[in-house]
């Protein structure tokens, strides 16, 4: 169970400042514990802390940067059924789900760790013409300095991850807002990072509400800002951000083609479109959203896809057999409820699902549904997708770039030529070839272009997003 109170953490500092901030079990709608609320002089502070610990975390030898980013591996470990059923409890998400996401939060500090000795430079050639003869350049990379996170509640534990372990790795002092409504994960990691020799003020992690937390955006000491979270949300802040790098991770609404050639694996391509469509309930930027199937195969598979969805199990999420919980609250659920209803007034046809009881919705898939309808163009965020058929590759991938959001999309084709064309032509971040567009390694570049983002995840492109290339001229005697 979860512990009846956590504190903040203010400059590496537990603090226990109030229990201000309710979460609940979000499939019982109870409280679960309370967690202390960061107000606008603790945010200060914070900030205040992080660029003092500018130049200790610059200065920090990358082998003990590493050293504290192996102690969290193996701290993490130690506390991973413990973190499972915070996620599970404060989430929502089915437990299976759970320990796959600390299982990735895992990976992803062990990436960091790797990367912290491994942050160099270039010896430059500059002597490209007779004026630049007896010249030599070098470059390396430096800290950006304090830093400024925001993170979302679907992953609580493994998006805050993708911003805490490379900025260790990096150097760089940062505060830290999880998401008001799954704020724990992120705290049992402060308080494992209050475990070790990290700088005074080289970390603090706030739950704040939206909008007592402007600092986070605003502040001109903060040298980057990274969000994860809604398109609206993300370019807002980034407009009010200043002269400060911005990293944006935002919505998706991502398409998977199954073209003409994938008969005699149709129950293995199912199979992967149903875990991309509903694990952790849909919730998730990558998401199977639309599904886009060859005309010869299309009535085959969604007669297989629909069995196969009807099938999945919906409860609570700490059972063993459940792979559907709740959505993160009612008001979600019933706006998935009011985009199921508004496709079938237009014409969609319902194949499975669309019930709703309370935040728990069934899974669910659509056919027939208008282009212009939000659950068709717009990031539905649940357990729901539209099937289309095709009859033409070139045009299946136009169908693909017909949106305005660009994270990553699949494509299920034996054709090294299509996927190749795929790569080309596709406006995303990622193509995902022989499997679904929700498949993601922690270590891989990982972002979007148009409604998407800006920037990259994955250790090393955060590492580069956190750094700056210092330049080094020397003239020969």
């Amino acid at each position: 169970m979860l512990e009846a109170r956590y504190p903040y953490y203010l400059a590496g500092e537990a603090i226990h400042a109030n229990a201000d901030l309710a979460v609940t079990d979000k499939y019982s709608g109870e409280i679960a514990t309370r967690v202390a609320l960061a107000d606008t002089a603790a945010i200060d502070a914070a900030i205040a802390a992080a660029v003092e610990a500018e130049t200790p975390m610059r200065v920090l030898p990358p082998y003990r940067r590493q050293a504290v980013l192996e102690h969290c591996v193996e701290r993490f470990r130690e506390r991973r059924e413990e973190l499972a059923l915070a996620l599970c409890i404060e989430a929502g998400k089915p437990i299976r789900d759970a320990r796959g996401e600390v299982a990735r939060l895992i990976d992803t500090f062990k990436a960091a760790a790797g990367e912290a000795v491994r942050i160099g430079g270039e010896v430059l050639n500059l002597e490209i013409s007779p004026r630049a003869q007896g010249y030599r350049g070098f470059w390396k990379r430096v800290p950006v300095g304090a830093c400024s996170f925001i993170s979302p509640f679907n992953f609580p534990l493994n998006l805050a991850a993708h911003k805490i372990a490379p900025a260790i790795a990096a150097g760089c002092p940062f505060v830290l807002k999880p998401a008001s409504r799954t704020p724990v994960g992120a705290l049992i990691i402060g308080a494992i990072l209050a475990e070790t020799d990290l700088p005074h003020g080289a970390f603090s992690i706030l739950p704040a509400h939206r909008d007592g937390a402007d600092l986070f955006t605003t502040d001109a000491r903060l040298k980057l800002l990274s969000f994860t979270g809604s398109p609206e949300v993300g370019w807002a802040l980034k407009a009010r951000a200043g002269r400060k790098k911005v990293v944006l991770e935002l919505g998706g609404n991502a398409a998977c083609v199954v073209d003409a050639d994938q008969r005699d694996r149709l129950d293995a391509v199912v199979e992967r479109l149903v875990f991309g469509a509903f694990y952790q309930s849909g919730q998730s930027c990558i998401s199977v959203q639309r599904i886009l199937v060859h005309a010869d195969l299309y009535a085959d598979l969604r007669d297989r896809l629909v069995a196969r969805v009807d099938a999945l199990e919906a409860g609570d999420p700490k059972e063993e057999s459940t792979f559907i919980g709740p959505l993160i609250d009612v008001a979600e659920a019933r706006r998935l409820e009011d985009w199921i209803a508004s496709a079938i007034a237009r014409g969609a046809r319902l194949l499975c699902g669309g019930r709703r009881e309370g935040a728990m919705f069934a899974a669910s898939l659509l056919e027939n549904v208008d282009p212009a309808e939000p659950l068709y163009c717009r990031e539905a965020f649940g357990p729901v997708a539209v099937l289309e058929p095709f009859t033409d590759f070139d045009a299946a991938l136009a169908r693909v770039n017909a949106s305005e959001y660009g994270l990553q999309a699949g494509v299920f084709t034996n054709d090294i030529h299509g996927a190749m064309r795929a790569w080309d032509t596709l406006e995303v971040g990622g193509v995902i070839v022989g499997d679904v567009p929700s498949f993601r390694v922690d270590t891989m570049p990982y972002g979007g272009v148009k409604a998407s983002g800006l920037g990259r995840e994955g250790i090393r492109n955060a590492i580069e997003d956190m750094t700056e290339q210092r330049l080094l001229v020397l003239r020969d005697a």
